[in-house]
């Protein structure tokens, strides 16, 4: 999952930006409404959590603009009210949800976990592969019944790379749907993570590397 947090109070944006990160999730920070439209219109964003009083252009124009621009991001509205007008205002102009501050941090995560899973087709939540049991929504896993000490990111890409069903993942793909904005492609990040990951995971083989191509789950053995 990747999210957006369009949010001027730069503290309370790098503290949402990093526990969204502590769960395996993507975020990546927008200080006024004029960079959240250009990081729409440049990247794909599963969840956008807008403050609605942003400088440079208003949430309710970033989320009307989104909205008509046919963007399929879903919107998590924040602000300092909470009256049930400006809630309804809110989800009027095409927000998915409304959040009023101050919040629950814990609050927050569950609704934009929530809303990235309308973003995407229906997934199921536990995903088993090789031995190996991921559960999303808990964001525990384990292999054979030994749980597993994964980091934020060595689960996403054991999420990612189970998802893809056996498919290759390109290094390439890998940083756009783990890593934040400005990661670059040339990054060793993805190797150093799936090592640890490997390592981790033990024998046999979960993860392969396909030479010139990326990385995909091992076949299931024959029954």
């Amino acid at each position: 999952m990747r999210v957006l947090i369009a949010e001027d109070e730069e503290f309370l944006a790098e503290m949402i930006a990093e526990g969204l990160r502590a769960n395996a999730i993507a975020a990546d920070v927008a200080g006024d409404g004029l960079e959240a439209v250009r990081r729409l219109d440049d990247d794909v964003y599963d969840v956008l959590v807008l403050d609605r009083d942003l400088p440079g252009l208003h949430g309710d124009e970033v989320c009307r603009r989104a909205v008509q621009g046919g963007s399929l991001v879903r919107i998590l509205m924040l602000t300092a009210s909470g009256t049930v007008h400006d809630r309804v205002e809110g989800l009027s102009l095409g927000a998915d949800d409304y959040l009023a501050k101050p919040f629950a941090f814990e609050e927050l995560v569950a609704r934009v976990l929530a809303l990235g899973r309308r973003a995407r087709p229906a997934l199921p939540p536990v995903i088993r592969r090789a031995g190996v049991v991921l559960d999303t929504s808990a964001r525990r896993a384990s292999r054979h019944g030994r749980p597993l000490p994964l980091s934020p990111k060595e689960f996403a890409v054991l999420e990612t790379l189970l998802r893809a069903g056996g498919a290759v993942v390109s290094h390439d793909d890998l940083v756009e749907q783990v890593w934040e904005e400005h990661t670059s492609y040339r990054t060793n990040a993805v190797r150093v993570t799936l090592s640890r990951l490997r390592a981790k995971l033990g024998d046999p083989v979960v993860i392969e590397t396909v030479p010139g191509a990326g990385y995909r789950t091992a076949a299931e053995p024959a029954a």
